[in-house]
């Protein structure tokens, strides 16, 4: 199974709730942390609605 590394690149201050509590159920919580994650449908989603914060590398 194909993974991917996530990585926070944008701060969480001043954004809407739902889009910090995407990114803490990501596993990131400070500004450049990483995790990498399987690659299925659920993590795709959550990537795709804070993209604008993350940087996202297959590996």
């Amino acid at each position: 199974m194909a993974m991917l590394k996530v990585k926070l690149v944008k701060s969480t201050i001043g954004r809407k709730k739902d889009h910090i509590a995407t990114v803490h159920a990501l596993g990131l919580k400070k500004v450049r942390d990483e995790k990498e994650h399987q690659d299925n449908a659920a993590i795709r989603g959550m990537i795709a609605k804070v993209s604008y914060m993350l940087e996202v590398e297959e590996i």
